[in-house]
């Protein structure tokens, strides 16, 4: 009996030192996962490296970017700025990621307060960063945030059709972003992001699938230029779209056999939002080129987010959840026209997005 309470006392004291050291390991673990949204990579101390974002869960809803959009429009509008990314990433840092009707209340609250005490000193931004300032991970989430949504909105100059059928240029503070699916035509999707996928080696689905028709136009999302042109097994013929900050590359797949791009399209083009890139279609899963061995029409668009160039082509890269973007874009979809005499579509009304000339000016000088 007396052995047995020893060797219990025994047991009992290395459970509590397995705990301790346990817990001790765990504290000094990497990555760090933050609220459930945001991993970040051990924090590096040896002299010439740094530190950056490993990998975000973009889990906002669209219903949030809506209000957030509509707060950052109207304070233009007001001749102020409330930037809607900020007040974003403010609203995930108080709540750790999540948007629910608490969180959303709150979202309002503190735009409606930023914009009382906005003066000719203080933006209505500079007050939401005051308070975020006051939350553990906010930086944290602004640059996440930031790296996803910083292209989509601002100022631009706009092509608009008159009642007489003129067109004069505007300029025009808003969403410069579009949906991937020009104007006009029909698609269907839903939210397969993680979903299986078993060609080649068992992955998951780290895109936002699309379903159309063969031909359907796919319009460019952002501005940018195109880094990749050309076969990939996997996605068929595809196009590789990278942001001119290089924090995105944007991904276009399964596209039309024979005729997958705009015909002036290669490597290198500089793109402007809202243009006609190529055609919905389903080609991939071969290594052959031009072959359609996919079941189902549509476009796969995957969104990648770059904090350091190593991250690119690596096994740490970082895909999000497209589709409550996707269904953000909705409310800005590219009209198109058909160019008689060919197999292609072009938009009807140019625009002139000032990161696009001051990127072609860059690459000039």
């Amino acid at each position: 009996m007396r052995a047995g309470k020893y060797r219990a006392a025994i047991l009992l004291e290395l459970l509590l030192i397995a705990i301790l050291v346990g817990g001790r390991i765990a504290d000094s673990m990497e990555p760090v996962e933050v609220s459930g949204n945001i991993k970040i990579g051990e924090i590096n101390t040896e002299e010439g490296k740094k530190d950056y974002i490993k990998w975000v869960d973009f889990t906002v809803p669209c219903e949030a970017l809506d209000v957030a959009y509509e707060k950052d429009v109207a304070a233009h509008e007001a001749q102020t700025q409330l930037d809607w990314v900020t007040l974003l990433a403010y609203t995930a840092a108080k709540y750790g990621g999540k948007f629910d009707k608490k969180a959303m209340r709150e979202m309002e609250k503190m735009a409606a307060e930023a914009m009382e005490k906005a003066d000719a000193d203080h933006t209505a931004t500079d007050v939401i960063e005051e308070a975020g300032a006051g939350l553990q991970y906010f930086p944290y989430y602004l640059e996440a945030y930031s790296a996803i949504l910083s292209g989509m909105v601002g100022s631009y100059e706009m092509q608009v059709e008159q009642e007489d059928g003129a067109v004069e240029w505007h300029q025009v503070y808003g969403l410069k972003a579009y949906s991937p699916i020009a104007k006009g035509f029909d698609y269907s999707d839903y939210d397969d992001f993680g979903a299986s996928r078993s060609y080649g080696y068992s992955r998951p689905h780290l895109g936002h699938d699309m379903m159309g028709q063969v031909g359907i136009p796919i319009i460019a999302i952002e501005s940018g230029y195109v880094e990749v042109l050309g076969w990939n097994q996997y996605g068929g013929w595809r196009i590789g779209i990278r942001s001119f900050d290089k924090k995105r590359y944007y991904y276009y797949a399964h596209l039309r056999q024979n005729y997958p791009y705009q015909a002036d399209l290669k490597e290198g083009s500089v793109v402007t939002a809202g243009e006609v890139i190529g055609y919905m279609g389903h080609t991939g899963y071969s290594t052959q080129e031009n072959v359609n061995n996919i079941e189902t029409v549509h476009l796969h668009w995957g969104l990648e987010l770059i904090f350091d160039e190593s991250q690119k082509e690596s096994d740490n890269e970082i895909w999000i959840d497209c589709y409550q973007l996707s269904r953000f874009l909705r409310k800005h979809r590219s009209r198109v026209e058909k160019v008689e005499g060919t197999k292609e579509w072009r938009r009807v009304l140019e625009m002139k997005d000032p990161a696009v000339e001051a990127y072609e000016a860059g690459a000039g000088s």
